[in-house]
């Protein structure tokens, strides 16, 4: 087995079966949303439908990008994108890095349009692999899965730990700027979110949204503690440390969202329909899950439709007893910052 390919099998086994979750929290517990006693609408009526970069939604939940590079990663990536096709919704793939260096492992990516010709498809490499890349390098990895988007990740604090990362991030932003004319580009973190400073420079260099992916989720700087183990005694010990570095989701959203006018995606540790809908409430045009959805593909199609699907109805719930009949209106419910998010704020 390939080096890269062994270390996107070891990636999937340690999320699947280790403790790799932040021991920090989301901070959504702190935004209290407000009850409304007097809807006015029926239950029925109302409709979770959305737009997103051109796109029509049935929900706006995306399955966040995730695994690709492997033959566990295809089957993987097969039953996420069955369930995005089937729902209505968009999916990422992880990073296609693994494809460039290996061909052979373009398969396990390409499956995604092969089985969901309609869903929304995000391309997806890394920041510090983007620098040095050529325009066509990125287009054989957009045409690879015929992409609505490509999703570029920005991962330092990955990167930092991972015991053969890439550390030098120079001119990441000047190429961003220089592709951004491409394919509509969605810029995301991978566990540790996004500043105002950082999205503001975003926006300048013509991104078209920003995907928050703050701290509260899968924890990637213990990802590779956990992978450096009898391999490098410093790496691992620098992932404990910084185990749970980060800008929680909560506070990332609010800050990116005040900062810039282009969409935002909330990720990072969103685990259920609530907190779906109060960071719609605090501003984000979509939303997107992950670790939930590895686990549920690990076993079928049908478990990824049907966590999906509970996921749908406990927004849908919750989109009731705020009066909102859309997600529209969902963006102007009214709610309370309390406590720790409160002193971020």
């Amino acid at each position: 087995m390939n080096e890269i390919r062994k270390r996107k099998e070891e990636d999937i086994e340690l999320i699947l079966k280790e403790g790799v979750q932040s021991r920090a929290t989301t901070l959504l517990e702190c935004v209290k949303l407000i009850h409304n006693a007097l809807p006015e609408l029926s239950f029925d009526e109302i409709d979770l439908s959305t737009e997103f970069l051109g796109h029509k939604f049935s929900f706006p939940i995306l399955i966040d990008s995730m695994v690709g590079g492997s033959p566990k990663a295809k089957e993987l990536n097969r039953n996420l994108a069955l369930a995005a096709e089937e729902l209505g919704i968009g999916m990422g793939v992880g990073s296609q890095r693994a494809a460039l260096e290996d061909e052979g492992l373009a398969e396990s990516y390409k499956v995604v349009r092969e089985v969901a010709p309609n869903a929304f498809v995000m391309a997806n490499i890394g920041a510090a692999q983007l620098k040095s890349m050529k325009k066509r390098e990125l287009k054989k990895l957009i045409d690879m899965v015929k992409a609505d988007a490509l999703a570029i990740h920005l991962n330092p604090l990955q990167e930092l730990i991972q015991p053969e990362g890439e550390t030098d991030f120079r001119g990441v932003l000047e190429k961003i700027d220089e592709i951004s004319d491409l394919v509509p580009v969605i810029v995301k973190e991978v566990g540790a979110g996004i500043s105002r400073e950082v999205a503001i420079k975003l926006e300048l260099a013509g991104v078209s949204a920003i995907n928050v992916a703050g701290l509260g989720g899968t924890s990637w700087a213990g990802v590779e503690s956990l992978r450096a183990r009898g391999i490098d005694e410093r790496k691992e010990m620098l992932g404990e440390l910084l185990w749970d570095w980060g800008i929680p989701t909560a506070a990332s959203l609010i800050e990116v969202r005040n900062a810039v006018k282009i969409p935002v995606i909330a990720s990072g540790g969103l685990r259920n329909g609530l907190e779906v809908a109060k960071c719609i409430a605090l501003g984000a045009d979509m939303t997107g899950m992950a670790d939930p959805l590895l686990k549920a593909a690990s076993k079928s199609k049908e478990e990824v439709v049907k966590f999906l699907k509970d996921r749908a109805l406990e927004l849908k719930a919750v989109m009731f007893l705020v009066g909102a009949k859309n997600v529209e209106e969902l963006k102007g419910a009214r709610y309370v910052i309390t406590g720790e998010l409160a002193e971020w704020l």
